[in-house]
């Protein structure tokens, strides 16, 4: 009797094949490739197993075709297990699936079997020699399964152990067929098994899929006697074999397609998230006339991205003066920022994540993972915190990066506590880090264009006020001097008349010093080599020093290149520094230490004077050199020589800031490019 009762399952099977095609077509994974395969070899095993009617095999050639078909059972089952549990191991440069090493056996005992024993048991040595052939199988499979993977390693130790004594077992009690058939079983049940740990849902997919593998596994119960001599019983199991197989290919493409679905909806999920995060940035007030008035605001910053963005610990480092500094924090604790803030001060502007320096975070992504052991030093808190590693968004400026937002504590998307970073994820932060640079850079450029409007309009004043005070100064001098040559004048007369002279005299210089501040530099510019310039101040000064009781300290780096600049115009601004710094001193109380430190160094291409002292700070550096403004903390202000210091590092392409120092004093830097 042909077995036509099988022909809908095998139209069915076959018809949801080219599906699983297009799937693998779709995603290009591994997994809808071995699904493919897998129910490829087993419609090949129904056509074999099978007596459809349609064709008629040789008795020569049937136990080469019973070979095929079993060999394509256990093939099949075997990559159903391999597409839940990819596991692999290296051979040299090649990574090896634990399923192939498994199969192999199975295929040559297959082989063997029905095709050169023809389905009859093999006796004497052969027996042991058949029964050896599959034990590499049982290793391969007890290895795989203590591989960590998707189950648990006890349960699928357990499993493997149970089913392999059972088919040893079997072959000596039973015959050598029933190992095979115990294999196919057991990789169904595996195979449904890891269905239920893989997905770990429940849904119409993983429901069949598990009842289509659970009832392609029952064929071994022909093993008892009551199931094979009943034949009423036996073709139900027959029956309900073949109906597992639709059940499961059917299953199997509700599980990719759920996939589909879910990973939809999740990228909704980023999407909606994502334009929500773009919208709190969006809110951001990030124009301001200054740069410090900008950089106030890092907490601001860096609360809006950890509370819309995946990371609830950010940190804001900005660049200031060469190094940089710790903006902002939030989501971070005392402990953590305070120790993220003294690295900050230790990182060097040049260089500091350029390009190729740091490894991406994320494929196609501008965030880096940001290693701080290099700047780490012994019993630093970072270390102790487990705080070494970060993720850091560059923000690129045009010569050097200005900064970055450090991120860290990742929370879960599209409430996944799996779902990786993904390079979505980051592009709102990443977009943000570009506007905080552009914004600043033009906050900068505003307050540069300020100063310029300032210092026009203070020369404009200068001049206005030189026309109109120099004759009459011109007068008192003249007078001044005449009367103090005059031969009747008591002493008390020429005591104030020498007092008139002087204040007038003064007065004079203030009015030459407030002249030159809007005057465009004047002569040829020349490679001026600041150690010797620097040299000869301090041989000029010392005796000044001495007089005043003040410790003077000169370091000059070695090989220190030379710039381009006028040598008398620099020699000024450095004068006005140091004419700052002996006031800053000179104001201290008596036993307080009184030392002015005079260093020139080199970092990149750039050159650096720093004029330091041990007086008292500025009371706002960043506006140190606006004239007649408090500039100390002792509200003594800095009159015209920082303002005229900063108008020739500006006309020299330069640049002169002011900084507090630790644990007392300040300092202005004076920075000039090499020639």
């Amino acid at each position: 009797m042909h077995d036509y009762y099988h022909i809908p399952a095998l139209v069915l099977t076959a018809l949801l094949l080219p599906a699983f095609g297009y799937l693998y077509l779709r995603f290009r994974d591994t997994r809808t490739l071995l699904w493919f395969l897998g129910f490829l070899f087993s419609i090949a095993r129904m056509l074999q197993l099978y007596d459809l009617g349609f064709w008629t095999v040789p008795p020569a050639a049937q136990p080469w075709f019973n070979a095929a078909g079993q060999s394509a059972i256990q093939i099949s089952s075997a990559l159903f297990v391999a597409s839940l549990s990819p596991l692999r191991f290296r051979v040299g440069r090649f990574h090896v699936l634990y399923a192939i090493p498994y199969i192999i056996p199975l295929v040559v005992y297959s082989i063997l079997f029905e095709g050169v024993y023809g389905g009859h048991d093999p006796t004497g040595p052969m027996a042991i020699g058949l029964a050896a052939i599959g034990m590499p199988a049982i290793i391969a499979a007890c290895v795989w399964g203590s591989v960590k993977g998707n189950t648990p390693i006890w349960q699928t130790v357990i499993t493997n152990f149970g089913f392999s004594i059972l088919a040893v077992w079997l072959y000596f009690a039973r015959g050598a067929a029933w190992p095979l058939n115990i294999a196919e079983t057991a990789n169904f049940l595996v195979t449904a098994l890891l269905v239920v740990y893989v997905f770990r849902r429940v849904s119409p997919g993983v429901l069949l899929s598990v009842l289509g593998f659970v009832a392609w596994s029952i064929s071994s119960l022909q093993i008892f006697p009551a199931i094979h001599h009943n034949p009423v019983i036996d073709l139900a199991l027959v029956r309900v074999v073949i109906l597992g197989k639709v059940v499961a290919a059917m299953g199997m493409i509700l599980l990719a397609l759920e996939d589909e679905v879910a990973v939809n909806m999740a990228a909704q999920q980023r999407e909606r998230r994502a334009r929500r995060e773009l919208e709190a940035y969006a809110g951001l007030i990030l124009s301001r006339r200054r740069v410090e008035d900008f950089d106030r605001q890092g907490a601001e910053i860096c609360a809006t991205v950890a509370t819309h963005s995946r990371f609830s610990q950010v940190a804001l480092l900005l660049e200031v003066g060469g190094r940089y500094r710790l903006a902002g924090t939030a989501g971070l604790d005392d402990a953590t920022a305070g120790a993220l803030s003294e690295l900050a001060g230790r990182i060097a502007s040049p260089g500091f994540l350029s390009a190729g320096s740091v490894p991406s975070a994320v494929e196609h992504s501008q965030t880096l993972l940001l290693d701080l052991t290099p700047w780490l030093m012994p019993g630093d808190d970072l270390r102790r915190l487990h705080a070494t590693s970060l993720f850091a968004v560059p923000m690129i400026g045009r010569s050097a990066v200005a900064g970055a937002l450090l991120l860290a504590g990742m929370h879960p998307a599209a409430g996944s506590l799996a779902d990786p970073l993904r390079p979505d994820d980051l592009l709102p932060i990443e977009m943000l880090a570009a506007r905080l640079q552009a914004s600043r850079s033009q906050t900068m450029m505003l307050e540069k264009l300020i100063d310029s409007e300032k210092f026009a309009g203070l020369g404009q004043l200068a001049g206005n006020v030189t026309q109109q005070l120099n004759n009459p100064l011109t007068v008192i001098l003249g007078y001044s001097s005449l009367l103090v040559e005059a031969p009747n004048l008591s002493p008390l007369d020429r005591r104030g008349i020498d007092s008139i002279l002087n204040e007038a005299r003064r007065m004079r210089s203030t009015l030459e010093s407030l002249s030159r501040i809007s005057r465009a530099p004047s002569g040829q510019l020349t490679a001026v080599s600041i150690s010797e310039l620097l040299a000869d101040m301090e041989q000029l000064h010392r005796h000044e020093f001495l007089h005043r009781s003040i410790e003077f300290r000169l370091s000059i780096a070695p090989a220190l290149p030379r710039v381009l600049c006028n040598a008398q115009q620099l020699r000024q601004a450095v004068l006005h520094c140091l004419q700052f710094a002996i006031g800053a001193v000179s104001s201290l109380a008596p036993g307080e230490p009184r030392t002015i430190r005079l260093e020139a160094t080199a970092e990149g291409g750039l050159a650096q004077i720093l004029v330091a002292h041990s007086g008292a700070g500025f009371l706002n550096p960043e506006r140190a050199f606006d004239p007649f403004t408090p500039a100390q903390a002792n509200g003594e202000t800095a009159g015209l020589g920082l303002s005229l210091c900063a108008t020739i590092l500006r006309d020299h392409n330069g640049r002169a800031s002011a900084v507090n120092l630790e644990p007392r004093g300040a300092a202005i830097i004076l920075e000039l490019t090499a020639a």
